[in-house]
């Protein structure tokens, strides 16, 4: 069976992008900067993004482009251990499990788009004007849910199941442009309503003090938005770039995805604050989850002439931005069935819809499994799986990997390709490890340096575990 490939360049860069833009730059993205400092937490975001986000993501371009395989089949070919291809099962526990939630939440923004869409031009508008908090409270979960995720969900497995060309790269090459257009046009029409600077202020205020007094516990924060929103550490990406061909310019195109994906995250935030402050919400009131983007919101569409058409344009824009981020969740266990397991591209779909349709309706209805799924786990998973990643392009390819760094890369990129690859081996591994030590609570437990000490034992013991093993290419 012929493996399928991009058919441009842009197409690749538009669907990586894709994955990346999604629920976290629209939803989570402009809270969480407008809480921790503004416009100073975004410098230390924007050097996440850099130190860790970008070579995270270089890391999984690396071992997709050179084994062209998914995660499962490019661990355990490019190592010669089928120990590295249960590592790189991971990937599929971790998309299953983003995907079952995601596809929950991906059903209320269709529910909210399809409802508003019907609400245009009548006299009550959208059914969620009326009582916000209520609505929502009683459209989460619960058999509406389960139908909506159902939906949802459809019609992710209707653009991968079409293919790599046919089906992702031509469904994100028409969403993105739109997510932007339509970001855009809200940002500039969010601009001229009243006391629109009062929103511009909460958001990108330069409160450096915040900052520097909590800088440890917003380090945590920012990290995880970076990971989540640059959607690396499930294997996406190894998947997407297994797509591609030898003259693209890896580290070029790691850095125009990280830059595109923080526009949105930031454009975002210029839609949303003004016009929250147009209609005296405070912003502190709707919290930083999902009562933020279907409460206060569409509180503050409720007020607004023609409010639904507004509510239309804004679910609109984040139902595209979650379906191209749901396809890419969708195309990592495809390719491991596809690639390991002959199935075809329509089998293995099916088999995967069945699979996250039940998981997903037991996220639509158990409130606790949903949060449990969305919060811990999947920081675990999505933590653990770049940091066996990095290992592996670090300890196993070793200075292998600096070939498929360098080709079609400029001067510029060949200069920090060794301190890549030492950044990508040992310092953001042991980042990892701490980040992944917090999540289990010990930070809290014993206090900072001790989890430093643990997490630099547990670094050393592994990078120990993995001297010995050669990349057999």
């Amino acid at each position: 069976m012929t493996r399928e490939t991009w058919a441009t360049r842009i197409g690749f860069i538009l669907a990586a992008v894709g994955s990346a833009v999604g629920l976290g730059n629209i939803w989570r993205f402009p809270w969480v900067t407008a809480e921790n400092g503004g416009s100073a937490f975004l410098v230390v975001y924007l050097f996440i993004v850099l130190a860790i986000g970008v070579p995270g993501l270089l890391g999984e371009f690396v071992i997709g482009r050179r084994a062209k395989r998914n995660p499962v089949g490019a661990l355990e070919s490019l190592s010669g251990s089928r120990a590295w291809g249960y590592v790189g099962g991971l990937s599929v526990v971790t998309a299953v499990a983003l995907l079952s939630f995601y596809s929950v939440v991906g059903g209320w923004i269709l529910r909210y788009f399809v409802e508003s869409v019907a609400a245009v031009g009548t006299a009550g508008g959208a059914p969620f004007f009326a009582d916000p908090g209520p609505y929502f409270d009683g459209a989460a979960f619960g058999a509406q849910a389960v139908a909506y995720h159902l939906l949802f969900l459809a019609l992710t497995a209707g653009i991968v199941v079409a293919g790599v060309r046919r089906g992702i790269e031509l469904g994100t090459k028409a969403m993105m442009p739109a997510i932007v257009v339509l970001l855009v046009a809200l940002a500039v029409w969010a601009a001229t309503r009243p006391n629109a600077a009062a929103g511009y202020a909460f958001y990108l205020r330069f409160d450096l003090a915040t900052v520097r007094e909590n800088f440890f516990s917003i380090l945590g924060p920012a990290a995880g938005q970076a990971l989540f929103t640059l959607s690396v550490g499930a294997g996406t990406m190894i998947t997407y770039a297994s797509y591609l061909g030898e003259d693209q310019s890896l580290p070029m195109d790691a850095t125009t995805i990280a830059v595109l994906n923080t526009f949105v995250g930031v454009l975002a935030g210029l839609v949303v604050f003004p016009l929250l402050f147009a209609q005296g919400i405070d912003p502190a009131s709707t919290g930083t989850g999902e009562g933020a983007l279907f409460v206060g919101l569409a509180g503050a569409f409720a007020q607004l002439p023609a409010g639904s058409l507004i509510a239309a344009a804004f679910f609109g824009v984040v139902t595209l931005a979650a379906l191209s981020s749901s396809i890419s969740m969708l195309e990592i266990p495809v390719a491991v069935l596809v690639d390991e397991y002959d199935l075809t591209r329509r089998r293995a779909t099916a088999a995967l819809f069945g699979l996250i349709a039940v998981t997903g309706a037991v996220n639509g209805l158990a409130p606790a499994v949903f949060g449990f799924v969305a919060g811990t786990l999947v920081d675990l998973l999505l933590t653990a799986g770049l940091a066996a990643f990095l290992l592996f392009v670090g300890w196993v390819l070793g200075r292998d990997a600096l070939a498929e760094f360098e080709t079609g890369a400029g001067p510029l990129a060949r200069r920090f390709a060794t301190p890549w690859l030492f950044a990508a081996g040992v310092a953001i591994p042991l980042f990892l490890v701490f980040t992944l030590l917090t999540g289990f609570g010990l930070r809290a437990a014993v206090g900072f340096w001790p989890t430093v000490a643990l997490a630099v034992v547990v670094g050393v013991a592994t990078f120990a575990g993995l001297r010995g093993q050669k990349s057999v290419v």
